[in-house]
């Protein structure tokens, strides 16, 4: 049997039952992240232009695409909510790093309204669609230094293909086939990290997975040992190979409970959390930041984190520079704080130069042992300095349950009313037990 057999013969196995009560509440928490982080996306340039266009492809009107008020396919509807979900750069980070919700989450919801599915199959198909992922990259090469691609982009179509797999209720041949097809959809540049079409790299992902599993379903086939092949998946990708036993330990136990997903705290590329943070406790003892002579941070060797003028809003979300600036000006970030109003304002276009990166080539690069340094100056000679090595919600710190709620409230208040922000938060609070009535509920009061 090849590796990839293999795998999906393990994931076709894996189910509801599978999973710990732990395992349960973990990914209910990232599904409500997922969720809200999506509403709140929505309101964005890039998902109303998305959206846009998925209305004037037409289709047919089965599932809503969140935050416009109309419905299409399963797949463009999973393709635009996908966008939403990622646009903010808010939704929960892997170990190792990628953004494995978003390509998942709006999959299980495209077909559970087409399907009249409940939410336990919901909840199970997005468990087994986000340990596919974690379980893929923990098994290969990813160090920021080896891989010239965007993670979501790499694993994201395999966690939509095994969420829509489940759904399906694909046999594991036809998983096996889903799979193979969804890694010839794989693939999405770095260089694009910064621009508006990154969104689009989980938006992608999903849409690419989901048609993978509903072509499968319908017995088209592609190459069954896709992950082993000399001309696969791996060797194109990760070519220093996989570590077959960490890929078949699948679901022993889940990884996106331990390690765990880091549940963000701030709407930005996740190092830009520790220059956040430790600027953020620097701000504490500074009057009047208006007073600051200039700020030196210390951080990693991250070139494409390191962005001194940032062309735009959406860019400083992966700039050490704009995101300290923002933290040490205003005391806060939030999603205003990456809109191109905030980036060109007087203070923050007067105190950008004044922010230098060191980078230290000693320091770790990897999202989960990197720390980040800051040196804040004052024009009277005072020096404040912090250290960050755990933002909020990090791996193995997570947001306790009243900062995760304050976070889905957040969110879902910046296109919800009242009223509907907290019907879809008691419905995700009890994800596993919803009817397929609920589900559908659900998905239709964020349209």
């Amino acid at each position: 049997m090849s590796l990839t057999a293999e795998l999906a013969a393990i994931i076709r196995g894996t189910t509801f039952d599978s999973l710990s009560t732990a395992d349960v509440q973990t990914a209910k928490r990232l599904i409500a992240d997922g969720i809200a982080v999506a509403v709140a996306g929505s309101g964005e340039e890039a998902p109303r232009l998305f959206a846009g266009h998925v209305r004037e492809l037409g289709g047919r009107e089965q599932c809503p695409v969140w935050g416009f008020g109309f419905r299409s396919s399963p797949v463009a509807a999973a393709y635009a909510n996908a966008v939403s979900m990622h646009v903010l750069d808010f939704e929960p980070m892997s170990s190792p790093s990628t953004h494995a919700v978003s390509p998942t989450v709006p999959v299980a919801f495209a077909l559970a309204v087409r399907d009249g599915l409940d939410g336990r199959a919901l909840l199970t198909a997005c468990a087994k669609g986000f340990e596919v992922q974690g379980r893929l990259l923990a098994s290969v090469d990813h160090r920021r230094e080896s891989s010239k691609f965007h993670a979501p982009g790499v694993v994201g179509p395999f966690g939509s293909a095994v969420v829509a797999g489940h759904l399906l209720d694909l046999d594991a041949s036809r998983l096996n086939h889903a799979l193979a097809i969804a890694a010839s959809r794989s693939g999405a540049l770095r260089a694009n990290i910064g621009h508006g079409v990154k969104c689009t790299h989980c938006g992608n992902a999903a849409a690419a997975g989901l048609e993978a599993a509903l072509l499968a379903a319908r017995g088209l086939t592609a190459n069954e040992d896709i992950l082993g092949h000399g001309e696969g998946f791996v060797a194109a990708f990760f070519p220093k190979g996989i570590d077959r036993d960490m890929l078949l330990g699948y679901g022993r136990p889940f990884r996106f409970s331990d390690p765990g997903m880091a549940i963000k705290y701030y709407p930005s590329k996740y190092p830009t959390h520790f220059a956040i943070s430790a600027a953020l406790e620097t701000r504490r003892a500074i009057a009047d930041p208006r007073d600051i002579a200039t700020v030196n941070l210390v951080t990693p060797t991250m070139p494409d984190v390191e962005r001194p003028q940032p062309v735009s809003g959406l860019e400083g979300k992966f700039s050490f520079q704009y995101a300290a600036a923002c933290a040490l000006l205003d005391g806060r970030v939030g999603i205003g704080s990456f809109h191109d109003s905030r980036r060109f304002s007087d203070d923050i276009v007067e105190l950008l130069p004044r922010i230098r990166v060191s980078p230290d080539a000693s320091l770790p690069t990897a999202f989960n042992r990197m720390q980040v340094s800051v040196e804040v100056t004052m024009r009277d000679g005072r020096v404040h300095r912090a250290t960050c090595t755990r933002p909020p919600g990090f791996w193995g710190a997570p947001l306790d349950l009243e900062q995760h709620r304050a976070k889905v409230a957040d969110c879902l208040a910046t296109r919800l009313d009242a009223a509907r922000a907290a019907r879809v938060t008691q419905l995700l609070e009890s994800l596993e037990e919803l009817s397929a009535g609920g589900v559908r509920e659900l998905s239709l009061l964020l349209e």
